[in-house]
C-alpha cells in the first residue's frame, strides 16, 4: 500500500499547488482574450493552466516536480522552460520518459531551419542547446523574446555550454571577446572540457584587441583544454598575422601577447610581460642553417644586380615603372598572383612625416618612392582595411657587424627574393625578411633547408589532432609556416589542405611530411589534398606521398584541371627535386584507403600500378574521373588489383566511360575478395546491352561474397531492372544485400514489375534499395504500390523527384 498512498500524496500535493495558483493564472489569461479585438478566445485546459504555474514557480517547486509521479510529469514536461526541462532529463529518463519529440518541436519552433538529409541527429536536446548557444554568443537571438527561452536564474551561455561539441567563429572574431571575459570565466571553463571541434569560417581582417582575445581562447581551449580539431573555411584573403596566430597556437606553441593577461593555470609571473619574439619571429627568424657553394654565388650576384638596379632607379621614374612592370610579370610565371598576395608597400618603420636623417643616401629614398608607387598601384581598390605587413625580425642582441639594410621596399619587389635567401648580409645573425627564403631550392628532405629555425623560445602545449584548411589561398609565409609546423607536429592525425592553391609550395609540403615521418610517435593517419592545378601529375604526386608517408593508412587526392602554369617544364619555374620524383621502386607501405580524382587526360597505367603494387593493405580504392589510352590500360589495373591486393573489399569508379570495357566489368564481378562494387555514371550500357546484361547477371549470380552493388547513373531502364532481378533468382548463390539504382530512368509499371518478380521467387529481405531520381512520378498510384510490396523483402529509400528535369536523357533513350 506503500506506493499507492505515494501516489495519492503526490497527486494531492500537485492539486493543492493548482489551486493555488489557478486563479493568478487565469487572471494573466484571461486580459489579453478581453482585449482581443476577433472576440474572446476558448479558455485553456484546467490542467494546462495549473502546468504552467508550476512551470512559473519551478525555482521553489523543483524538487516536489521532479518527484511527480511518471503520468502527471509527462504533461509537465512541454511547459517547462529550457533550462528546467535539461535539468529534469535525467529524473525524466529514470520514469520512462523521452524529452526528444519536445526538443524537436523546440528546435523547429525557434530555430526555424531543417537539419541537413545527411545529418543523423541522435540527440535533439544536445543539438538544440548547441545551437542555441553559438546564437546567444554572436547575439542573433532574444532569450527575452520568449518565455521559454528566459529565466532569470539561470545563465543562457553558461547553461548550453556543457552541451557544445562544436563551436564556430565568424567574420571579425565575433565571440572571442566575450567568452575570455571575466563574466564569463565559468563558461570558458566549461567549454574547455567540452569542446572537440572549432571552425572558423569568412574571417575578416581583425584588429589587435580581438587578437588578443582569440589567443586566451585558443589557449585555454586547446592548451588546457579537449579541442582536437581546427577547420579553416573560406577565406579568401587570410590575413597572415591572423593565420600564423591560428597555426602555431594549434601546433601546440604559445606566448602571450604583449599587454595580455596572463594565464592562470600556466601560472604567469608577471602581468602583461611582452613575449621576447611573436609567433612570425620564431618561425621566420634570424636564426637560419648556413647557405651551400651554389646559395651563396646566387647570392653574390643577387647583390650585385641590386645595387646596378639601385642606381637605375634613382635615374628617373620610366626606368622605375618598366622594372615593376617586368616583376610582376615575372611573379606571375613562376606561381605568384600579386593580386592575391600584395606585397607590402614599405617595410621601412618610420612613422608617417619623420624625417629622414641626413645621412641617408638619396638611392634609398627613390627606392622607397618607387616601392610604395608600385604597391599602391597594386593595393585594391576598396576601403576594406588590409593586413598590416610584418616587421623585419632584427638579429639576436649581442651579435657584431650587422648592418641595417635600407630602401628594402624596392628590395621586396624583385623577382629574386622569392627565389635565393637574401645575399650582402653576414653569416652570423643578420636580420632576413618574410619572403626572402628559397622557394626553388629544395636540395634535401630536412625543413631546416628552407631557412626556418626551430621553435625553441615557445612554451610547448598539447596540441591538437585534426587540421583542415578548406578554400584558404596560402601565400608563400602562410605555405613557409605551416610546413615548419608539420615537420615538428607529432601529435597530428589527419591533414585536410582543400582548394589552397599551393602550386610549387607543394614541394615544401613534400619535404615537411617526410620529416615529420621520420620524426619518432608520428600519428599522421589521413592526408586529404585537392587543388586545382598541381606542379606534378596526379600519380606522380600520390608516389611521393606515399614515399615520404609510408605509415599512412588513408590518402583521398584530387586535382580538377592539369596545370601549365605550374609544369616543371615550363621554362621560369623550378624543377621538382629529384628525391620527389625519384624512379626507384616505391617501398611497401600501410595504405587501407585510397582515393582519387582526375583532371582531364589519359593517365598512365603503369605508374597507377606501382602504386596499387606497393599498397598490399588496401582495403578500398576509389578512382574518379580516371582516363586510360585504352581499356588494355584498365585491365592491367585490374590484374594489379587482383594478384597484389588481396585484402581489397570496397572499389569504386565514378564517372568513368567504361562502354568500351565491358570483358573487365565482367572480370571485377567474378573477383570473390571484392565485398562492394560501385560504377558511378560509367556509362556501362550504352553498348550491347541486349548482350551485357544477361553476362552480367550470371557473373553476379555466382558470387557469393559480393554484399553491395551500386549502379547510379548508368541508363539501366526498365528492362535492364528486370534483367537484374534474376540475380534474385532460386538458382542464384548471390549474396547481395545493398542494390542502388539511382538516377536510371526506371518507370514505375517497371519497378512494380521487379517488386512482384521478388514476391514470386520468395527472397527475403535483402537489405537496401535506393532509388533516388528515377521516373516515378510519372504515376504515383503505381509506384507507391511498388514500393508498398518492395518494402515487405527490403528498406527502400527514395525521394520525390521532378523527371521532367531529366527530358534530354529521356529522349536519348527512346
Amino acid at each position: 500500500m506503500a506506493a499507492p498512498e505515494a501516489w495519492r500524496a503526490r497527486s494531492c500535493w500537485f492539486c493543492e499547488v493548482a489551486a493555488a495558483t489557478t486563479m493568478e493564472a487565469t487572471s494573466r489569461e484571461a486580459a489579453p482574450a478581453k482585449s482581443s479585438a476577433s472576440g474572446p478566445s476558448a479558455p485553456p485546459a484546467l490542467f494546462e493552466l495549473c502546468g504552467r504555474a508550476v512551470s512559473a514557480h519551478m525555482g521553489v517547486l523543483e524538487s516536489g516536480v521532479w518527484a511527480l509521479p511518471g503520468p502527471i510529469l509527462q504533461s509537465i514536461l512541454p511547459l517547462l522552460n529550457i533550462y528546467y526541462l535539461e535539468r529534469i532529463e535525467e529524473t525524466a529518463l529514470k520514469k520512462g520518459l523521452s524529452t526528444q519529440a519536445i526538443w524537436r518541436r523546440l528546435w523547429d519552433e525557434l530555430m526555424k531551419t531543417r537539419p541537413s538529409s545527411l545529418e543523423s541527429v541522435t540527440c535533439w536536446r544536445a543539438k538544440f542547446m548547441e545551437a542555441f548557444f553559438s546564437h546567444v554568443l554572436r547575439g542573433t537571438i532574444d532569450v527575452s523574446s520568449d518565455r521559454r527561452l528566459c529565466d532569470q536564474r539561470f545563465s543562457p551561455l553558461l547553461h548550453s555550454s556543457r552541451h557544445v561539441r562544436q563551436l564556430t567563429i565568424c567574420n571579425m572574431l565575433q565571440g572571442a571577446t566575450e567568452l575570455v571575459a571575466e563574466p564569463n570565466r565559468r563558461v570558458l571553463e566549461t567549454l574547455a572540457s567540452s569542446l572537440h571541434t572549432l571552425k572558423f569560417r569568412h574571417l575578416l581582417f581583425s584588429d589587435v584587441a580581438a587578437q588578443q582575445s582569440l589567443r586566451q581562447l585558443l589557449h585555454q581551449l586547446i592548451h588546457h583544454g579537449a579541442v582536437s580539431q581546427v577547420s579553416l573555411y573560406s577565406w579568401p584573403v587570410p590575413e597572415s598575422a591572423l593565420f600564423i596566430l591560428i597555426l602555431t597556437m594549434s601546433a601546440g606553441f604559445w606566448q602571450p601577447g604583449p599587454g595580455g593577461p596572463p594565464c592562470r593555470l600556466c601560472g604567469e609571473a608577471s602581468r602583461g610581460r611582452a613575449p621576447s619574439r611573436d609567433e612570425g619571429s620564431l618561425l621566420l627568424g634570424s636564426r637560419r642553417p648556413r647557405r651551400d657553394a651554389a646559395e651563396r654565388c646566387a647570392a653574390a650576384l643577387m647583390a650585385s644586380r641590386r645595387k646596378s638596379e639601385a642606381k637605375q632607379t634613382a635615374r628617373g621614374a620610366p626606368a622605375a615603372r618598366v622594372t615593376r612592370r617586368s616583376t610582376q610579370e615575372s611573379l606571375t610565371a613562376g606561381g605568384t598572383d600579386p593580386k592575391r598576395e600584395p606585397l607590402p608597400p614599405a617595410t621601412s618603420h618610420e612613422a608617417p612625416g619623420t624625417k629622414r636623417p641626413p645621412s641617408a643616401p638619396a638611392t634609398t629614398s627613390s627606392a622607397s618612392a618607387s616601392s610604395s608607387t608600385s604597391s599602391s598601384k597594386r593595393a585594391p581598390a576598396s576601403s576594406a582595411p588590409q593586413p598590416k605587413p610584418l616587421k623585419r625580425f632584427k638579429r639576436a642582441a649581442g651579435k657584431k657587424g650587422a648592418r641595417t639594410r635600407q630602401g628594402s621596399g624596392a628590395e621586396s619587389e624583385d623577382l629574386y627574393d622569392f627565389v635565393f635567401i637574401v645575399a650582402g648580409e653576414k653569416e652570423d645573425g643578420e636580420e632576413m625578411e618574410i619572403g626572402e627564403v628559397a622557394c626553388g631550392a629544395l636540395d634535401g628532405s630536412d625543413p631546416s633547408c628552407l631557412g626556418l629555425p626551430a621553435l625553441e623560445a615557445s612554451q610547448r602545449f598539447r596540441s591538437i589532432s585534426t587540421l583542415e584548411l578548406f578554400t584558404v589561398p596560402l601565400s608563400t609565409e602562410a605555405a613557409l609556416t605551416l610546413c615548419h609546423l608539420l615537420s615538428s607536429w607529432v601529435s597530428l592525425e589527419s591533414l585536410t589542405l582543400s582548394y589552397n592553391g599551393l602550386g610549387s609550395n607543394i614541394f615544401r609540403l613534400l619535404d615537411s611530411l617526410r620529416a615529420l615521418s621520420s620524426q619518432a610517435g608520428c600519428r599522421l593517419r589521413a592526408l586529404h589534398l585537392s587543388d586545382l592545378f598541381s606542379p606534378l601529375p596526379i600519380l606522380e604526386l600520390t608516389r611521393a606521398i606515399v614515399r615520404a608517408l609510408p605509415l599512412l593508412r588513408v590518402l583521398s587526392i584530387r586535382v580538377d584541371h592539369p596545370s601549365q602554369r605550374d609544369n616543371p617544364a615550363v621554362p621560369g619555374n623550378a624543377g621538382p627535386p629529384s628525391h620527389i620524383i625519384g624512379d626507384e621502386e616505391i617501398p611497401e607501405n600501410c595504405l587501407e584507403q585510397l582515393e582519387m580524382g582526375f583532371p582531364r587526360g589519359a593517365q598512365p597505367a603503369p605508374l597507377l600500378c606501382s602504386v596499387l603494387k606497393a599498397s598490399g593493405s588496401l582495403q578500398q580504392l576509389s578512382l574518379d574521373s580516371a582516363t586510360f589510352a585504352s581499356p588494355q590500360d584498365f585491365g592491367l589495373v585490374l590484374q594489379t588489383l587482383k594478384e597484389y591486393n588481396l585484402a581489397l573489399k570496397r572499389l569504386s569508379f565514378h564517372d568513368m566511360n567504361l562502354a568500351d570495357c565491358q570483358s573487365e566489368v565482367l572480370f571485377l564481378l567474378q573477383n570473390l575478395t571484392l565485398q562492394e562494387i560501385t560504377f558511378s555514371f560509367c556509362r556501362l550500357f550504352e553498348k550491347r546491352p541486349a548482350q551485357f546484361l544477361p553476362e552480367m547477371v550470371a557473373a553476379m549470380k555466382g558470387n557469393s561474397t559480393l554484399k553491395g552493388l551500386r549502379l547510379p547513373g548508368n541508363r539501366l531502364g526498365n528492362a535492364g531492372l528486370l534483367a537484374l532481378a534474376d540475380v534474385f533468382s532460386e538458382d542464384s548463390s548471390s549474396s547481395l544485400c545493398q542494390l542502388d539504382i539511382s538516377s536510371n530512368c526506371i518507370k514505375p509499371d517497371g519497378l512494380l514489375e521487379f517488386a512482384k518478380r521478388l514476391e514470386r521467387w520468395g527472397r527475403g529481405a535483402f537489405g537496401h534499395l535506393r532509388l533516388f531520381q528515377n521516373w516515378l512520378d510519372q504515376d504515383a498510384v503505381t509506384a507507391r504500390e511498388a514500393i508498398r510490396r518492395l518494402r515487405a523483402t527490403c528498406h527502400v529509400v527514395s525521394d520525390s523527384w521532378d523527371s521532367s528535369q531529366a527530358f534530354a536523357d529521356y529522349v536519348s533513350t527512346m
